[in-house]
């Protein structure tokens, strides 16, 4: 505690000497609706200062990159869509509609629309292209304007990734589950890491629940039950980060990043509000508890595993997962309303938290608990934003207390079963080395963070969560 103190002086006489006084940080009232759409305006208007794809010679729907070209991910830009989307869903914000259906179409790439560019194979990884698939299911789950109907449609998307991904589904290592890495000449083929698996859960049960084609839900059964089976999800229902072919996935990295857990919460919550079941519901409740307890210390959201009390070892999209915890969890308190009362007070504190780390131009910082801007803008800082962004956005739930839709709820976005059919697998393009390799999973080389006890995962040749 001593050296977190030592931390927080140090950061507040840095912006004292850079005159940053508590005029200059974002105002906000968290107990008026109002005023959090005014702050989340803010916010939004300067994350959207990262993106580039709207001009000209710029590539349309990508964040600046990948490295050297510029820090982020192809996956990233997926995620930032997605935070836009529920942006536009919580405060009713159309601003950046545009820009973002037009994103989510043309990354998808005609004729597939799968969402496997041939232009990142050398960073694409099952969850890369599962977070933009998340987008797209998001999209249709809150009736987000649909597209021209001669583009394809979000559901249809959501399936397509869905399908190619059910095909890669392999039972010769590990007795199933999915690679992280997509083509087999990517550095990182042989690690099954959760988040790849947790990232097809999710679009299982929300498939499952949005069509009610039990087939969808009978994938999600599966994947649960591998990625607990293998050991990814103990009893205590920590969510560790994968293992690898050669120790027949007995290996298991025990670190825990928050966008595995937040991931297979909501995917948990859809299988209960589609089944109905007590064993989700129990899984729920318990992925919920060890969620709170581990990552929201004193509650306010810690990225633990990189987020040390005397300095921060995140990478550029680790910096983006609180933002998808408190999506997650604000969608959960919905799906399973029994988890309501634990879940709104929960988002409050922490963005609370959040609100005291951002700048009056909506810049804001990566600790949430320190009190004021912590000025990490080295590893970014576009996830920062979506993160703070999130952390608002998800408090205007208790307005939109409403659940997800279906097609049978007022859902008008149209699918495809067979969607992705056209998808030409990326193990036919020209390999790639381990150099190029940058997928959106979590892992490579860690070290021993004696502060907290727990492995922290640090850039290497696959540089990104």
């Amino acid at each position: 505690m001593a050296s977190l103190k030592a931390f927080v002086a140090s950061v507040l006489l840095l912006l004292a000497a850079h005159g940053v006084g508590a005029q200059d940080y974002l105002q906000v009232n968290l107990n008026s609706g109002d005023s959090i759409r005014s702050a989340a305006k803010t916010v939004a208007r300067n994350l959207m200062e990262y993106y580039k794809g709207d001009e000209p010679g710029q590539t349309i729907g990508i964040l600046p990159g990948p490295p050297p070209q510029g820090p982020y991910y192809w996956w990233q830009a997926g995620a930032m869509f997605g935070t836009l989307i529920d942006y536009w869903h919580y405060t009713g914000d159309d601003t950046y509609n545009g820009e973002t259906a037009t994103a989510m179409v043309f990354q998808a790439e005609a004729p597939a629309n799968s969402y496997m560019p041939r232009n990142w194979t050398a960073s694409l990884g099952n969850d890369d292209q599962g977070f933009w698939g998340m987008a797209a299911m998001l999209a249709a789950e809150v009736g987000f304007p649909n597209p021209p109907k001669d583009q394809p449609q979000w559901l249809a998307l959501a399936q397509a990734v869905f399908n190619t991904q059910a095909a890669r589904w392999e039972h010769e290592d590990c007795a199933g589950g999915l690679h992280w890495q997509i083509p087999p000449t990517n550095g990182g083929y042989n690690y099954k890491n959760t988040v790849a698996n947790v990232v097809f859960l999710n679009l299982a049960a929300r498939l499952a629940r949005y069509t009610k084609n039990e087939t969808y839900a009978e994938w999600a059964e599966k994947a649960y039950d591998w990625t607990s089976g293998v050991g990814y999800i103990d009893k205590d229902y920590n969510v560790f980060d994968g293992g690898h072919v050669e120790a027949n996935c007995t290996d298991i990295n025990l670190v825990q990043f928050s966008a595995n857990a937040a991931v297979l919460l909501h995917a948990t919550a859809s299988m209960y509000n589609h089944t109905n079941d007590q064993r989700w519901r129990a899984r729920v409740q318990g992925l919920l508890n060890r969620t709170t307890e581990h990552f929201f210390p004193n509650g306010i959201m810690v990225e633990r595993a990189c987020e040390l009390e005397d300095r921060v070892q995140c990478n550029v999209d680790q910096h983006s997962f609180k933002g998808y915890m408190h999506r997650a969890l604000a969608t959960v308190s919905v799906l399973a309303p029994f988890t309501r009362d634990d879940i709104l007070p929960l988002l409050k504190t922490s963005a609370k938290g959040a609100m005291s780390s951002c700048l009056s131009d909506g810049t804001c910082g990566f600790r949430w608990n320190v009190g004021g801007y912590d000025g990490d803008a080295a590893n970014g800082p576009a996830g920062q934003e979506m993160s703070a962004l999130a952390a608002l956005s998800t408090l205007l739930v208790d307005e939109r207390f409403a659940a997800p839709l279906t097609n049978g709820t007022g859902g008008t976005s149209v699918g495809d079963p067979n969607a992705g059919g056209n998808t030409k697998e990326l193990d036919e393009l020209t390999p790639v080395t381990t150099g190029d390799r940058g997928g959106a999973g979590v892992l490579t080389a860690f070290l021993l963070a004696s502060t907290v006890g727990c492995l922290v995962w640090i850039s290497g040749p696959w540089g990104e969560a």
